[in-house]
This record gives structure tokens, sequence and C-alpha cells, in this order.
């Protein structure tokens, strides 16, 4: 099982980012969610098998939003607890 915690910089606020990787979630066995930051990035943590949790990370990078996308930064977190489905906050 993977957590990670990831920060994305660039043009991911206002252009329905949030939205895009939440349904991109829906293909995936994932949960987590993702939030816009007030300094202008959005945070995202997601936990799955670990094969699940790459591939979902690359249909981010490589999906409709990708392009908005100018830096990532991924650290690994401790097992989410209380989260069921992916979610927008």
């Amino acid at each position: 099982m993977a957590a990670k915690q990831v920060f994305y910089e660039g043009r991911v606020q206002g252009v329905g980012f949030r939205y895009a990787t939440k349904r991109e979630a829906m293909g995936f066995d994932v949960c987590g969610w993702v939030s816009n930051l007030p300094d202008g990035r959005v945070e995202m943590q997601v936990m799955g098998d670990d094969d699940e949790v790459e591939d979902f990370l690359v249909a981010v990078r490589e999906g409709q939003m990708g392009g908005n996308i100018r830096g990532e930064e991924i650290h690994d977190v401790a097992h989410l607890e209380g989260v069921r489905g992916f979610s927008i906050r």
C-alpha cells in the first residue's frame, strides 16, 4: 500500500484541475483528496496499491490538465485514515 502527498505548481487553480483529477481517479483503485492551497498550488493526497498510485500519478501528469503542471513535488506519507473514495476539498 502506498500513500503519497503531491504538490502541483503551475496554472492549476481556476482551470478545473481538481475536477479533472477527481475524474481521473475514477479509473483507478485509489482514494484520497485534492485541494487548492492559498499560495496557488494544489495539494493532493492519494492512497492505494503501489502500482495503482503510480499509474494514477502518471495519468494526472499526462491527462487533460497535465500541460498546466509546471512543477510536481511528491512525498511518501503515512496511511490516510478515514478516507473513502476520492474527493475535492
